[in-house]
C-alpha cells in the first residue's frame, strides 16, 4: 500500500515548487499545477510508475505524457523531488536559455514530447501505446507491457480530436494506455462546460469503450491510491480495454485565496503575496525526496535491418501513377525495416497504403477518418523507436497542420507524410479533393523536407530515402499514370534535381537558342517535356528542370542554369503562394540572382470537375500555354 503520510509531504513540496518557480518567473500556471498535485504525486511515487530516471529512453519505461501542457510546474517539481532536477534550476522556470520552458519540451530527457497545443496529448499516447504493445507483442514477452500515462485538463476535453483518440484505442483494445482527467472546473476564462459533473464525463468516456474509475476527491491520497490500485488489477486481468481515472480537484488547491477561483487562470502568486500562500501549506520538509520505482525487466534487443531489396522493374512503355508507386516503395520499406509502420486514414485504396497492410498487418494501423489523431499518433510511434509513415489525401492533411507544427518540437528521429490527389491534374473529383495548399504548409514547417517525385522510378526511390533521413519529410504524389522518365540507375538525393537540356542537338552559338527554363515538379514535369519538344521543333530550345526536392532546393544547379538564360517559367499544379514559385524566387534571392523574367504558372483560378486536361487547361498548366509562355 502506498505510504499516505509520505505521499502527503511530498505534494506540499510540490506546491512550494510550483509557488515559488512561478513566482520566480512571474509568469505561469500554478493554479492548473496545484490541482493535480495528489494525483500525480501517488502515480509517481506510490509504486504506480516505473521509470529508470537514469535512462529516460528505455522501452521498458511507463511513458507520462502532460497534455495540459500548461502544467509544466508540476511537472517539472515531480522530477526535482524525484532528484532528477535541482531547485536552482526550478527558479529558471521560464526565462531564456532555460531548459524548463513554459510548455515542456524534449530539451530535457524526462519529456518525451512537446504539448500546449491542447487536446493532442492522447493521440500521441494512443500512439506510444499501440507502438510499445506492438513490440512487446512481436517479441513474445510475457511480462506486463509498460503503460502510458496521459494528464488530460477537464477543458481540454472540448477538442473533438480526444475523442478521435478514445475510439481508436478503445477500437485497438489499448489496457496499457491510463488517462488521468483532472477536472478542476475552470478553464481560462471561467466555467468549464461540465464543471464538476463527473457522471457524464463517466458516461462519456464509457460510451467509447472505456473502463472508467471515479475518484470524487482528487486530493485524498487513499482514494486516488485505490483508483491506481484499480489500474494495476486491470492491467493485469487483461480486460483489454483502455482505462480513465475521471478525479474531481479543486483549481489551486493548498492556497485558500486562490482555491476555486476564477481569474487567476496563467497568474502567479506576486512576490508580496508568496508568502502568505506557503504559510498556507503549513511545515514542509524540503529535504525529503521521492523515489521512482524501476521496470522489473528487460526487452531482448532483435534485429531491425534486413538487406535493402533492388528497384522493382517500371518499364518506359508502361505508365505508372507515383502513388501507386508509393505503394510498392512503402512494402519494400517494410521488409528492410521491421520498425517501420503504415497509418492509413481509410484511403489505403486510393493511397495504396493497402499494399503494406496486406504484407504487414502488425505493423498497419487503420486510423479512420481522423487526420489529426492520426498525425499525433504518428508522433507517438515515433517516440518509441518506430519510422511512422502516415498518408491521406494532401487536401485532408491540412486539418491537421497543428499537430504536424506540434510534432516538429518534439521529432528527434524521422516522421514520414504523404499526401497523394495532389493538384487540378487528380479531375472529375472536384476542389474539395485537390491538394493545392500543402507545399505551402509543409514548406512551413522549420526543418521539414518536401519531395514531389514525378514518375516511377523516382517515388520509388525518394520514397525509401525517406526511412532513413531524419526530421519531417513530406512526400506528394499525383493520381494520374505518367510515363517513366528515368533508367533504373539514376539516383535521386535529397536536395538535389533532374536537368533535361537540349545540350545534345546544340553546337557553338546554337546555344544562345536556349530561351528559357521550365522548372516543373510532378505532374508538370511530364507537360513541360511535351512543350519542351513542341517547341524543339519550332526551333526554340528550353531546358526542363524537375525540381523533385522542393525543400531543400538545389539552388546552387538554379543558379549555374539562369545565369546563361534569361527566362524562368516556374510550372505547379498548387496555389500562387507558399509553392514552388516562392520556392524558386527564395533561391534567387539568396544567390542575389537578378536580370531575368520571372513566369509563374499556377492555379489561379478557382477549380471545378472535369478531365485532367481540361483543368490544366483551365488553369493555364498545359503544354499549349507553357509554349506561350516562352514565345512571348
Amino acid at each position: 500500500m502506498a505510504n499516505i503520510p509520505h505521499l502527503s509531504q511530498l505534494s506540499q513540496i510540490l506546491r512550494h515548487d510550483i509557488l515559488t518557480s512561478t513566482t520566480a518567473a512571474k509568469s505561469g500556471h500554478p493554479t492548473s499545477s496545484l490541482s493535480a498535485v495528489e494525483l500525480m504525486a501517488t502515480l509517481f511515487f506510490g509504486g504506480f510508475l516505473r521509470q529508470d530516471i537514469n535512462d529516460f529512453k528505455r522501452i521498458e519505461n511507463d511513458r507520462v505524457i502532460f497534455s495540459k501542457g500548461h502544467a509544466s510546474p508540476l511537472l517539472y517539481a515531480l522530477y526535482h523531488v524525484a532528484g532528477v532536477l535541482k531547485y536552482d534550476e526550478l527558479l529558471t522556470l521560464r526565462k531564456f536559455g532555460s531548459r524548463l520552458q513554459g510548455h515542456s519540451t524534449p530539451d530535457l530527457p524526462f519529456v518525451d514530447v512537446a504539448t500546449g497545443s491542447l487536446g493532442q496529448g492522447l493521440s500521441i499516447g494512443v500512439g506510444m501505446a499501440l507502438g510499445i504493445k506492438t513490440k512487446f507483442q512481436i517479441s513474445n514477452f510475457k511480462f506486463q507491457i509498460p503503460k502510458v500515462f496521459v494528464l488530460l485538463g477537464d477543458s481540454e476535453l472540448a477538442e473533438g480530436q480526444n475523442w478521435e483518440a478514445a475510439q481508436i484505442a478503445s477500437y485497438n483494445k489499448l489496457d496499457n494506455i491510463i488517462a488521468i482527467v483532472d477536472v478542476n472546473r475552470l478553464g481560462q476564462r471561467g466555467e468549464t462546460m461540465l464543471e464538476w459533473d463527473l457522471k457524464t464525463y463517466e458516461k462519456r468516456f464509457q460510451a467509447f469503450g472505456w473502463n472508467t474509475i471515479v475518484v470524487k476527491d482528487g486530493h485524498n491520497i487513499k482514494q486516488i491510491s485505490n483508483a491506481f490500485h484499480t489500474v494495476e488489477t486491470c492491467h493485469g486481468m487483461s480486460l483489454q480495454k483502455p482505462t480513465v481515472i475521471i478525479s474531481k480537484t479543486v483549481k489551486g488547491k493548498g492556497v485558500p485565496f486562490l482555491e476555486d477561483k476564477p481569474g487567476w487562470h496563467g497568474k502567479p502568486v506576486p512576490k508580496e503575496q508568496l508568502e502568505e500562500a506557503l504559510r498556507e501549506l503549513g511545515s514542509v520538509d524540503l529535504s525529503l525526496k521521492g523515489k521512482i520505482s524501476s521496470p522489473k525487466f528487460k526487452l531482448p534487443v532483435s534485429s531491425i535491418t534486413q538487406p535493402s531489396l533492388p528497384l522493382r522493374p517500371y518499364p518506359r512503355t508502361s505508365l505508372y501513377s507515383t502513388r501507386e508507386v508509393f505503394g510498392d516503395a512503402l512494402v519494400d520499406v517494410g521488409c528492410e525495416n521491421n520498425q517501420m509502420v503504415a497509418l492509413d486514414a481509410e484511403v489505403g485504396n486510393s493511397t495504396y497504403t493497402e499494399k503494406f497492410g496486406k504484407k504487414f498487418p502488425e505493423r498497419f494501423f487503420q486510423c479512420y477518418i481522423e487526420e489529426q489523431h492520426m498525425a499525433s499518433s504518428a508522433l507517438g510511434f515515433a517516440k518509441v523507436g518506430y519510422i511512422p509513415y502516415i498518408s491521406s489525401f494532401a487536401a485532408f492533411l491540412t486539418r491537421a497542420f497543428d499537430q504536424i507544427r506540434m510534432a516538429q518540437y518534439s521529432l528527434s528521429t524521422t516522421m514520414n507524410i504523404v499526401g497523394s490527389h495532389c493538384g487540378v491534374s487528380i479531375g472529375e473529383d472536384g476542389a474539395s479533393q485537390m491538394g493545392l495548399e500543402d507545399i505551402a504548409m509543409m514548406r512551413a514547417v522549420r526543418e521539414s523536407t518536401v519531395l514531389y517525385p514525378s514518375d516511377a522510378v523516382s517515388v520509388y526511390k525518394l520514397t525509401k530515402a525517406m526511412a532513413t533521413h531524419p526530421g519531417m519529410n513530406y512526400l506528394r504524389t499525383t493520381r494520374e499514370k505518367t510515363p517513366v522518365i528515368y533508367d533504373e540507375n539514376e539516383e535521386f538525393p535529397i536536395g538535389g534535381c533532374k536537368v533535361h537540356g537540349m545540350d545534345s542537338r546544340l553546337r557553338g552559338n546554337d546555344k544562345q537558342k536556349c530561351k528559357a527554363i521550365i522548372i516543373g515538379a510532378g505532374i508538370t514535369v511530364h507537360v513541360a517535356l511535351k512543350a519542351q519538344q513542341i517547341l524543339a521543333k519550332k526551333g526554340v530550345f528550353v531546358t526542363v528542370v524537375d525540381l523533385y526536392s522542393v525543400k531543400p532546393i538545389d539552388a546552387e544547379t538554379l543558379q549555374k542554369l539562369v545565369k546563361n538564360t534569361p527566362h524562368v517559367i516556374v510550372a505547379e499544379d498548387h496555389y500562387e503562394f507558399g509553392g514552388v514559385g516562392e520556392a524558386v524566387l527564395s533561391a534567387f534571392s539568396k544567390f542575389q540572382i537578378s536580370n531575368f523574367k520571372f513566369t509563374h504558372l499556377c492555379v489561379r483560378k478557382l477549380p471545378r470537375s472535369g478531365t485532367p486536361h481540361e483543368l490544366l487547361h483551365f488553369e493555364h498548366l498545359d503544354e499549349e500555354s507553357m509554349v506561350k509562355a516562352v514565345m512571348e
